[in-house]
């Protein structure tokens, strides 16, 4: 350097102390756009609560696995980014669809797992640990939430809890969880984006429906059909019972069952003398190894599931009955039940329900359509399987 390039000792320092200025500025910028951007949202859950969040959501405790069923919708291509923690229960209760998502996401498999609210093995420690921004909870689990004091736990932690639902009421309540969900995690547009679709695929039987009213058969729900052997677990007015009223069908346990969930005995049944059976069905290898369940689900040995739903009509309260006389006896994914995806169940219903009034209605084409445009999984099928001939 020559003389005249030389830097005096004072000019340096004042150059370092701008520099230092400036790198300052740009810090505090960049923090202050951070918080800016952190907006605290009041939000009504289903439950009917107002909760304070902050948003974007960016850390989220599953209360339920299943959850991914939307949150794979609303955020397909990273569809567990910000999931912090989550219950343990889509590997065991729907495992074909955890091994798909683990084969194209392994990271899912580093996600903490959780106990259950309702069974009281929830670590209110460990999801602390995590610093959630919230936690999405099913609105089933309120009342033991509530019980074992973990709303209060949390809140004074600054967690919040929001109660979401696919399975007590799911069409009154999942277009509001999906709304939920999608505006705490500024996925709007998206949650939008599915409703609509939701929508426009209900109205193909609704519509359908509404002009022909046609006679309603009689059905009976067999819920997770020989996953033990009592029998028999079935639905009320809400979930598979609203699916069998809007696809044109006549739920037997419609003023038997008062809420969403309960029993018919074998009597019951018989003297209903349902004109078609649906069982719900899933691989359950996990909780009953070996059981008499029909594993329907993505990628399903239909021929296998098909055995073993010819097998459950030779149960007492299938003794002669119409659905059995004439093999209108189907299965279908237990999931349906649990999930924004309800309204392919519906669209298999109708066509089982009325063949003549459906013939152009493809439920399969649905449901490839649903994982082409919106969730990040290749379409496998499998999810239904009736001992009806096709061309009946």
């Amino acid at each position: 350097m020559s003389r005249s390039q030389r830097v005096s000792p004072s000019l340096a320092i004042t150059m370092i102390m701008k520099r230092n200025l400036l790198f300052t500025a740009v810090i505090t910028l960049v923090l202050f756009s951070g918080l800016a951007s952190a907006k605290d949202v009041v939000v009504t859950d289903v439950a009917g609560r107002q909760v304070h969040v902050d948003t974007p959501v960016k850390r989220m405790i599953l209360g339920e696995g299943r959850q991914i069923y939307l949150l794979s919708v609303l955020q397909p291509k990273t569809p567990f980014n910000g999931v912090v923690g989550w219950r343990e229960d889509l590997s065991q209760a729907d495992s074909e669809t955890y091994a798909a998502y683990a084969e194209k996401f392994p990271e899912l498999k580093d996600i903490p797992t959780f106990g259950g609210f309702k069974d009281g093995t929830f670590d209110v420690e460990q999801a602390a640990s995590l610093k959630p921004d919230v936690v999405f909870m099913n609105i089933e689990a309120q009342t033991a939430t509530e019980d074992a004091g973990y709303e209060d736990k949390l809140a004074a932690l600054d967690i919040p809890i929001v109660y979401v639902d696919f399975r007590e009421n799911p069409i009154k309540d999942t277009p509001a969880s999906i709304r939920l969900m999608g505006k705490l995690l500024d996925k709007d547009e998206k949650a939008e984006r599915f409703i609509d679709f939701s929508n426009q695929q209900m109205a193909r039987v609704t519509d359908v429906i509404e002009k022909a009213d046609p006679e309603r058969p009689r059905v009976f729900i067999d819920r997770a059909g020989g996953y033990s052997d009592d029998c028999c677990m079935s639905f009320g007015p809400h979930n598979f019972g609203d699916y069998v009223r809007i696809a044109g069908g006549q739920n037997i346990a419609n003023d038997i069952i008062p809420n969403t969930f309960g029993t018919l005995n074998p009597e019951q049944i018989i003297a209903s003398n349902p004109q078609q059976v649906v069982v719900t069905g899933g691989d359950w290898e996990a909780y009953v190894p070996g059981g008499a369940w029909v594993g329907v689900g993505p990628g399903a040995d239909m021929r296998e599931a098909r055995r073993k739903l010819e097998a459950l009509t030779h149960r007492t309260a299938m003794t002669g009955i119409d659905a059995v006389k004439h093999d209108r006896v189907h299965a279908i994914w237990h999931q349906f039940y649990n999930s924004p995806y309800y309204f392919v169940a519906i669209q298999q219903l109708a066509k089982w329900f009325h063949p003549d009034l459906f013939k152009d209605l493809d439920p399969d084409a649905t449901m490839r359509e649903l994982h082409e445009r919106f969730l990040p999984l290749t379409y496998q099928p499998g999810y239904w399987v009736s001992l009806e001939a096709e061309d009946e």
